[in-house]
């Protein structure tokens, strides 16, 4: 008769961990990125941005270099004060597309005319930082844009006076990650991206360098 194997716990429930995570769960909208990993749009703005700028505008340090500081990226979702399923199936969208978990935003103050009350849930939002901040412009600008119908560039003259960028997209089925046949329906979203320009001009040379196809 064989001689029954013995299982230690700990080394079981490592096993299964490892498991779950080779599935695929370490992935998932909340997934880190591994250590030590540098995205491919933060090499090149070491490498070539940063040293082409400091010519372009004369700055005596790379430190004073405009950079990214962070990427906002939000959905407005007014049917959720009717159906909350809507804005359930955005929180999950934009998680998917950020790969970041998305929190949901309430109204500020009550407006009547739109039967919206204060403190009332009709959005979510996510910010981003770091290398998913880099890996979310290098999808956007070389992957999501350009599958755009008739896609013609976007808008130079979006610039906020101080440094920063706001860029309007109507449908959140242009980014990969969503699958159009499981989405709730086809909703729009922000984004909002932060530099620490202080000037528009050199916000739109920094994110013309990363790859933002301004329109002519």
């Amino acid at each position: 008769m064989a001689e029954k194997k013995t299982v230690d716990p700990a080394e079981a429930k490592a096993k299964a961990a490892a498991k779950k995570a080779a599935a695929g769960k370490s992935a998932g909208p909340s997934a880190a990125p591994p250590a030590g990993y540098v995205p491919r749009l933060k090499k090149t703005f070491r490498a070539e941005i940063a040293p082409a700028l400091k010519e372009e505008y004369g700055y005596s340090t790379l430190m004073q270099v405009p950079r990214l500081a962070k990427i906002i990226v939000s959905m407005g979702v007014g049917e959720a004060k009717e159906n909350k399923k809507i804005l359930d199936a955005a929180v999950e969208d934009l998680a998917h597309i950020t790969g970041q978990k998305a929190v949901k935003t309430k109204a500020r103050k009550s407006i009547a005319t739109f039967k919206i009350r204060e403190g009332q849930e009709i959005g979510c939002r996510v910010t981003l930082r770091g290398a998913q901040m880099y890996e979310f412009l290098d999808r956007l600008v070389n992957v999501a844009l350009p599958r755009v119908k008739d896609f013609r560039g976007v808008n130079q003259n979006a610039f906020d006076g101080h440094g920063n960028y706001s860029l309007g997209i109507t449908e959140q089925i242009i980014f990969p990650e969503i699958d159009f046949d499981k989405i709730e329906k086809v909703m729009g979203l922000n984004v909002a991206i932060v530099t620490t320009a202080k000037t528009d001009k050199e916000a739109k040379s920094l994110l013309a360098r990363f790859g933002m196809p301004f329109r002519k």
